[in-house]
């Protein structure tokens, strides 16, 4: 996966992160109390039902327990589908490895062991680069994996956002149909029954029986409709019981893509720049070795030079002294060689005061290299800290 695929990914689940789904209605609307166009719809649901026919009665309201049923289906298959095993497993593979990649190996002050002593480990940084590049293969290998469950991931976000919405749909037409039977049965409590009870009364003898028996059937239409409606009454809180269900596991879902992303996106990082400053530190430290060893060839050199010299001036002075008999050329000579004895000590003594303040020097320098570079240590240290808390 690009990192444009990557950087798509994280935008979508910040975006599925900030979606706000709506709650439940906490109540049913009564048909009296309803505005003229819930009151529309509770009449067309009203008209649904055939007081006559028994079938009417048992079927109303049916459709929309139908679409509970395919909710509830669609749910469990969505569960058993569902296996976020792998990420779990991918983010503990990801911590488990750069964890166990330390830093700490190529530490020059580290000591090394009588068994890396055996085997003759005398070139750190160059195995721990090449131990590094097997583990970033590693890394990226585990980064897919993590980059695919994410994606598995938001699309089961996705698909619980829409369950969501279906089931609200559902929990608002169940209460349209309750809303519609109650008024149906306050209809035939307060007008249809009353009214048949009224014909009975007046009937003639030879219908009365008839009249009768059609009360008897509107009252047993009426309890089994009033039945009806506490049925779908109870399906109602089955149902406002699940939205948090679904929105339970979608957390958990989103939860789980809010890791994978602080980990691609801090974590790996984070270790990546970790091991690139200890590679740096220990190649700074080898160089300023370098730097010394070519300090103290350059001292060394000038001591040689000055030998050389003292030397080839005594060979000079001695061969000029041979065989001179002239008092006036020996006292001239005798005279030059006291000048440059002198000479000599004058330079003797400047070149000591010159190498002592050169020494003091060499130790002043070697203090702020040796300061700068426990400071770059320290602060190395720190962030190999910070880096371990948030791996964890």
């Amino acid at each position: 996966m690009t990192e444009i695929d990557r950087t798509a990914v994280a935008a979508e689940a910040e975006a599925l992160s900030a979606v706000t789904l709506a709650e439940p209605k906490a109540e049913i609307i009564p048909a009296a109390r309803a505005e003229p166009a819930l009151r529309a719809e509770i009449d067309r649901r009203m008209g649904e039902l055939d007081m006559s026919d028994t079938q009417s009665i048992i079927k109303f309201g049916s459709g929309a327990q139908i679409r509970l049923t395919e909710i509830s289906d669609r749910m469990l298959e969505g569960v058993r589908n569902k296996d976020t095993g792998p990420a779990g497993s991918s983010l503990r593979q990801m911590v488990t490895t750069l964890r166990g990649f330390d830093p700490a190996e190529i530490d020059p002050n580290r000591k090394q062991s009588w068994w890396d002593w055996l085997l003759g480990r005398t070139r750190p940084v160059a195995e721990f680069v090449a131990r590094y590049e097997t583990v970033r293969g590693q890394i990226d290998t585990v980064t897919e994996k993590l980059l695919e469950h994410e994606t598995v991931l938001l699309k089961d976000i996705k698909f619980l956002d829409k369950l969501y919405e279906n089931t609200l749909d559902f929990y608002d037409e169940l209460a349209l149909y309750i809303a519609a039977g109650e008024a149906k049965v306050d209809e035939l409590d307060t007008e249809t029954i009353p009214a048949m009870d009224a014909a009975v009364a007046a009937a003639p003898e030879n219908e009365a029986v008839i009249r009768a028996q059609e009360l008897r059937d509107m009252r047993a239409a009426r309890d089994e409709l009033e039945r009806r409606i506490h049925d779908m009454k109870l399906t109602r809180q089955v149902t406002m019981q699940s939205l948090p269900s679904i929105r339970l596991v979608q957390e958990n879902d989103k939860s789980l893509v809010n890791k994978i992303n602080s980990t691609l996106v801090n974590t790996v990082p984070l270790w990546r720049t970790q091991l690139a400053q200890a590679v740096t530190i220990v190649r700074s430290r080898e160089a300023a070795g370098v730097v010394k060893e070519a300090t103290d060839l350059t001292n060394e050199l000038l001591t040689k030079n000055a030998e050389n010299l003292q030397a080839a001036n005594r060979e000079v002075r001695t061969q000029m002294e041979r065989g001179v008999f002239d008092i006036e050329a020996v006292k001239e000579a005798n005279q030059r060689l006291i000048d440059t004895i002198e000479e000599s000590l004058k330079i003797a003594d400047e070149g000591k005061a010159k190498r002592a303040a050169a020494e003091e020097e060499l130790k002043r320098m070697e203090a702020e290299l040796k300061a700068t570079l426990a400071a770059a240590k320290s602060r190395g240290g720190t962030e190999t800290a910070g880096t371990g808390g948030t791996a964890g």
